[in-house]
């Protein structure tokens, strides 16, 4: 079967990214490659990577680090329906939301990311779905045009899902425009190829993330 192996983040410098990420949220490369590149890009790019954590004292402390670290702001964490949580964009450009389902501590925080799921903005859920089924990714939860996300393999430190993307933009606080390059590379075990909505995928392997991520 055929799953999401790696994420690349393109970037002005890699370097500097890196150093962001592990004061941000300790994460190495194990969890996220980084690599350089000045292809242009405007607006929106069309996807954001969400860190699941147990606690909404876990939400704050690492939406208080990357803040530190150089981050922005474009939704304080707050309580909503869903649980609690924040988005912020780093220097490099890259989205990022920080939630919980939980509403409540039961607890200190401990930092511990939980998962990290890739969501893709796309136009279509149900013919992006399909276009990866066929690519051989196993579904693990589908919600008819609105959502859909793939079973992950064990060596795997990114769950892949999609989202429509004027949706995504809407929940990310941004306007949906936006064009150029995503910024983003996928790497899975087939051969390279892009889907209908311009992501790129490479062929790669698995690095194996370290317990607690």
């Amino acid at each position: 079967m055929t799953f999401l192996a790696s994420v690349t983040l393109e970037v002005a410098d890699p370097a500097t990214a890196a150093r962001f990420y592990d004061d941000a949220f300790g994460l190495g490369p194990a969890a996220l490659r980084l690599r350089a590149c000045e292809t242009p890009t405007e607006g929106f790019r069309g996807f954001t990577l969400a860190l699941t954590v147990s606690r909404p004292a876990d939400v704050d402390s690492l939406v208080e680090s990357a803040l530190a670290a150089g981050a922005a702001t474009l939704k304080p964490a707050d309580r909503s329906l869903w649980g609690y949580g924040g988005v912020l964009r780093a220097p490099d450009g890259t989205i990022w939301k920080i939630a919980t389902s939980a509403r409540k501590d039961d607890g200190p925080a401990t930092r511990r990311i939980d998962e990290i799921v890739l969501l893709l903005g796309v136009e279509d859920v149900k013919a992006s779905k399909r276009f990866y089924v066929e690519r051989g990714l196993g579904v693990g939860k589908s919600f008819g045009g609105k959502y859909a996300e793939f079973t992950a393999d064990a060596s795997s430190p990114v769950k892949l899902a999609l989202y429509k993307r004027r949706g995504l933009a809407r929940d990310l606080g941004v306007p949906a425009d936006g064009s150029g390059s995503h910024r983003v590379v996928l790497g899975g075990a087939t051969g390279p190829f892009t889907d209908p909505d311009g992501f790129s995928w490479e062929t790669t392997v698995p690095v194996t993330a370290p317990t607690g991520i």
